[in-house]
């Protein structure tokens, strides 16, 4: 059974640093090519990065954003520096039934956790 499980969420004031995970069972973290998203009221869910052998960003990340995975724990990690308020929002991670990343498009991802909530405050 495929299960995806983020922690790491929370408040935090701007310029501040978070620290996302997310527990994956049911596959190898390293055989998917695997995403951040990032969803806040009223808007659209975007992409934030996704990784295969290395990882790519959205522009309003990049810099400030590293994703990584550790394949012994079989976990995705999310580091989140410089935060700011266009930040908050819900935070999901994602794979593909690929192994292959493409674009950082909602639609090609298969699998999904339930999220975890980052509040930057200003």
């Amino acid at each position: 059974q495929v299960q995806l499980v983020e922690s790491g969420g929370g408040s935090v004031q701007a310029g501040g640093s978070l620290r996302l995970s997310c527990a994956v069972s049911g596959f190898t973290v390293s055989r998917k090519c695997m995403g951040w998203f990032r969803q806040a009221p009223g808007k659209e869910r975007e992409g934030v990065a996704h990784i295969n052998l290395s990882g790519a960003y959205a522009d309003s990340v990049r810099g400030r954003f590293t994703v990584s995975r550790e394949n012994a724990k079989n976990t995705l990690y999310l580091q989140m520096n410089n935060l700011n308020s266009e930040d908050t929002a819900m935070y999901y991670c994602a794979a593909r039934a690929s192994t292959l990343c493409s674009t950082l498009s909602p639609e090609q991802f298969a699998y999904w956790g339930q999220g975890t909530q980052v509040n930057v405050s200003s």
